[in-house]
């Protein structure tokens, strides 16, 4: 085909040539006209403004040090502490469950209550959830109320904080009854690979979750309003629209009445998506920084990370299931006859199961927490390219420093960070700043520090 149009192309040369011969001849030769041609010199291509940005990265993080760096490592760090110290209590808690026989008199209560050996784990279930809530109850008040005031995250009174506790534990019985009763239903009807229907069960429960969460929970502990007409307001649902996500109104939570922390959202599920803002991000953010975070919000809904979590944390509690059905059988082996547990199907053997399952996942600590700091990194990314306010994102990652290390090392960051660190998501929007200095939006925004 090229050789064709070649040809072609020849062709309609030498027609046109030999057809404007005889005119050129006719008129004879004439002198070329000449005109004085002035050549000016090019303006100056216009150059970038100088921008390092792994020193304006470096700047960004200069910005917290001294009482208020330290503070934030000693809260941070006191969390990898607190992983062991809950694993180890969960642990301990499963023994003495065991070893006193407590959980197999608990399983003959449940005996003598029903017949059904179906409604026998839910009575059963029902006594080990408030017998390791009053257990652990001491860890959640030093970690959840206590460590809380202590670095000076937490609004609340005690009574206030006991009384949403108790608002979770309602919850967390109604949850649990239902999930651990219709494991052991699985279990006596499988028997041989009751963990992967198990590991099933649970997605499905979390996928539910999700789903009614935002509408029926989230308020049980705070009050959502429309957030009042404003520029803000405009702002976010005109980002919104422009991502595709459907929704027509902004909501406001009145989270400072619990804690300091900065924090948005968009969640939901099947038509229950909304977007979400708590009135500590409204009150002590730039409209900057508000867009910035609403804009990596809304990238956790476009890249549809609630199925992406599903799928990946659903094969992490298979594995946790499988290894759990395996530990079961080794562990039951050596001890069942002294803590009179008779087999899975019994649910006397819970804090068996609930001992195994906290050792797994703390072993699996790096794998969950890799998870969700990629699934996060994926929402900056898109959220600067959606809201291009790198250093709007810059300053709130500087807020939420108040309980999160700004600059771990490397392993640091992979063991113990379910999100990108500090200076992992400062650095990223620096990168990207410096790609897109000549853009007029950059050029007219904030100057980052040097």
């Amino acid at each position: 085909m090229t050789r064709h149009f070649v040809w072609m192309a020849l062709l309609v040369w030498m027609m046109t040539a030999f057809a404007a011969a005889p005119a050129m001849a006719q008129g004879g030769p004439a002198a070329a006209p000449t005109s004085t041609v002035e050549v000016q010199p090019l303006p100056p291509t216009a150059q970038a403004p100088a921008f390092d940005a792994g020193k304006a990265t470096n700047a960004y993080l200069a910005r917290i040090d001294g009482e208020a760096r330290a503070k934030s490592d000693s809260y941070f760090e006191g969390g990898y502490v607190l992983i062991l110290i809950g694993a180890l209590y969960a642990l301990a808690v499963s023994a003495v469950l065991l070893f006193t026989r407590i959980s197999a008199r608990m399983r003959r209560n449940a005996e003598n209550v029903t017949r059904s050996r179906f409604w026998q784990v839910t009575v059963y279930i029902l006594q080990y959830v408030v017998l390791t809530t009053i257990l652990t109850f001491p860890l959640d008040v030093y970690t959840n109320f206590f460590r809380e005031h202590q670095y000076g995250l937490s609004n609340q009174t005690f009574m206030q904080w006991f009384g949403e506790d108790m608002i979770e534990f309602a919850i967390f019985v109604v949850v649990a009854a239902i999930l651990g009763t219709l494991i052991y239903a699985m279990i006596r009807a499988t028997r041989r690979y009751w963990w992967a229907w198990a590991a099933g069960i649970v997605v499905a429960f979390t996928i539910l979750g999700i789903t009614v969460a935002p509408v029926y929970i989230a308020p049980l502990f705070n009050k959502y309003t429309p957030l009042p007409a404003s520029k803000t307001k405009s702002d976010v649902l005109s980002l919104a629209r422009a991502q595709g996500i459907p929704v027509d109104n902004v909501y406001m939570n009145d989270a400072s009445k619990q804690s300091k922390r900065i924090s948005a959202n968009v969640s939901g599920m099947f038509g229950t998506t909304r977007i979400t803002l708590n009135d500590n991000l409204l009150n002590r953010s730039s409209e900057r920084e508000i867009l910035a975070v609403l804009g990596h919000e809304m990238g956790h809904y476009v890249l549809d990370h609630v199925t992406r979590l599903i799928l990946m944390t659903g094969l992490v509690m298979f594995a946790a299931f499988g290894f759990t059905a395996w530990g079961f059988g080794a562990v039951n082996a050596a001890f069942g006859g002294i803590w009179d547990v008779r087999g899975i199907d019994d649910p006397a053997g819970v804090p068996v199961l609930m001992a195994l399952f906290s050792f797994f996942f703390l072993l699996a600590t790096p794998v969950t927490n890799t998870i969700s700091r990629t699934t996060e990194a994926q929402a900056d990314i898109f959220g600067v390219n959606a809201a291009r306010q790198p250093d709007g994102f810059a300053e709130a990652a500087l807020q939420l420093s108040e309980y999160r290390k700004l600059d771990p090392s490397p392993l640091e960051e992979f063991v113990f960070y379910d999100h990108p660190s500090g200076r992992s998501r400062i650095a990223m929007m620096m990168r990207w700043k410096a790609e897109h200095l000549n853009d007029a939006d950059i050029k007219a925004g904030p100057v980052s520090p040097q």
